[in-house]
């Protein structure tokens, strides 16, 4: 198959690559996981993540918001001590504000779903792109995004990391055109791009 080349050869990037990344996602706690992924490999491979992904799950309680919203100085502490994920003191003090900025939005807009699509008028975004190369780090829909999340008090929400979450939560079909996972997630020429601001990929 010829996939996009970031997929590589690696099994677990192949399976998420053809399994999860573009495909559009509504479900509140995972686009909670994403966006707590997305800021969390910053830095950092998307592999590593992926991999540590199962005890992110089990440290943050399956995702749970109102849960991590919680998180005391211990909870940290025990999060810090845990091996199995990505011990940087900044990255889980962000997962603790960003639950509770996610329940606020739910609070706001019923759902955090609806709060997010809004950003590309709820539906994905449309890319025909044939180059890695081509495909742009960050657009004016993630700026907007990443401004309107740091007003709301998110931490590790930059342009750039928006944009990566959009790519993932398929807000942004950006499989490459000789791809085969293109057009099955709605991949046709010139209907609604995005609007880029930098180049370059995303992924390290």
């Amino acid at each position: 198959m010829n996939r996009c080349p970031w997929s590589g050869a690696d099994p677990a990037n192949i399976r998420y690559h053809d399994e999860e990344w573009g495909v559009p996602a509504h479900d509140d706690r995972h686009l909670f996981e994403m966006l707590i992924l997305e800021g969390a490999q910053a830095g950092l491979s998307w592999l590593t993540i992926l991999r540590k992904r199962e005890n992110y799950r089990r440290a943050f309680f399956g995702f749970d918001a109102s849960r991590i919203a919680k998180f005391t100085e211990r909870d940290i502490a025990r999060c810090l001590a845990d091996p199995g994920i990505v011990r940087n003191r900044l990255k889980i003090q962000s997962a603790v504000i960003n639950a509770r900025g996610y329940l606020a939005v739910v609070e706001e807009f019923g759902s955090f779903d609806s709060y997010l699509w809004r950003f590309v008028d709820g539906s994905p975004i449309q890319n025909a792109f044939r180059s890695m190369q081509d495909v742009p780090a960050c657009t004016a829909e993630s700026d907007a995004m990443a401004k309107d999340l740091k007003r709301r008090s998110f931490k590790f929400v930059g342009s750039t990391i928006c944009y990566a979450f959009m790519q993932a939560v398929g807000m942004v079909n950006d499989h490459l055109v000789t791809c085969p996972r293109w057009k099955p997630l709605g991949g046709r020429r010139h209907i609604k791009k995005a609007a880029p601001r930098e180049g370059g990929s995303f992924l390290n």
